[in-house]
């Protein structure tokens, strides 16, 4: 079970399943501190890491090291798709997500479907450099429940992106086989999902059932690895599956130049770290060999 505390000037989140270990940002301001329906939300100005937004005493995500997982958790379905035209982002009511999708002119349409406005709203007035694309006229917001939101759009997603809190609560049900399988039903005959998928240093067993439940799903499945520094670990895992057989997930499509990833105000996301982020350190190879594809 997550915690977090506030001693003195740091914020400090912890968990039981990881005894003797915890994250801490010292904090500068703290701007933003409340509860929705749904749960905790803290916002504060750290000292070296921006500002951070914190969800039931986890951190979601800081204004230094944010591209790290929004551009993986974005550019890895999207450049695995050879014409990515409607898009859907499942939680991410920071808008990091939607911002990187919003970077490929084939995309028509991002659905943005986040159950709690007051992340919305927060992340709008706190977090701008990635919210503000919320307002984009190609963005459609929907507030309510994913699980459900899926269930009703059959066959009509090119890619779909989980960006889901760890399954604690609410969020429990965006891990579990019966959502995949909605999932599947909801891309088109070639959609790709990418889902957040962990972090190896703690959730290899939930990782490898992550995986397998796909794999029973879909008929290409992949698993890729980025680094976070902010988050438990230092790490973060990414879960890839492909309603197409012959779809090359580990191969970005498109081979970006220096120049255009400049242009398209790339921090972390390159060809060549999609191509690296699939080879994994021989614990987690070991470990998880007999879900992937070979």
């Amino acid at each position: 079970m997550s915690t977090s505390r506030v001693d003195g000037q740091w914020f400090r989140e912890e968990d039981s399943s990881w005894a003797g270990y915890s994250v801490s940002l010292k904090i500068e301001e703290i701007l933003f501190q409340g509860k929705s329906d749904f749960q905790d939300i803290l916002v504060f100005k750290s000292t070296s890491f921006g500002v951070v937004l914190v969800l039931n005493g986890i951190i979601q995500c800081t204004e230094r090291d944010e591209r790290t997982y929004q551009e993986m958790i974005a550019h890895l379905p999207l450049n695995s798709h050879p014409n990515p035209q409607k898009v859907l982002v499942i939680g991410g009511g920071d808008g990091g997500v939607v911002r990187e999708a919003l970077k490929y002119k084939s995309v028509s349409s991002v659905v943005l479907c986040e159950i709690d406005q007051k992340v919305i709203d927060v992340c709008r007035k706190f977090l701008p450099s990635m919210a503000s694309c919320l307002d984009d006229e190609r963005v459609t917001i929907h507030v309510g429940d994913g699980i459900a939101y899926v269930k009703d759009h059959p066959g009509e997603f090119d890619v779909i992106i989980t960006d889901a809190p760890d399954p604690i609560g609410m969020a429990e049900g965006l891990y579990q086989k019966a959502f995949y399988q909605d999932m599947k039903n909801a891309l088109k005959s070639d959609g790709i999902m990418c889902c957040q998928g962990e972090t190896t240093w703690f959730d290899l067993p939930l990782i490898k059932r992550m995986l397998k439940d796909c794999r029973s799903i879909f008929p290409r499945v992949a698993y890729a690895v980025g680094n976070t520094p902010t988050y438990v670990g230092g790490q973060m895992g990414y879960m890839l599956c492909s309603s197409d057989p012959k779809a090359k997930l580990v191969q970005p499509l498109r081979q970006y130049s220096d120049a255009e990833l400049i242009k398209m105000n790339m921090q972390y996301y390159s060809p060549e770290i999609h191509v690296a982020s699939f080879v994994l350190p021989f614990f987690i190879k070991k470990n998880l060999q007999e879900v992937l594809d070979t």
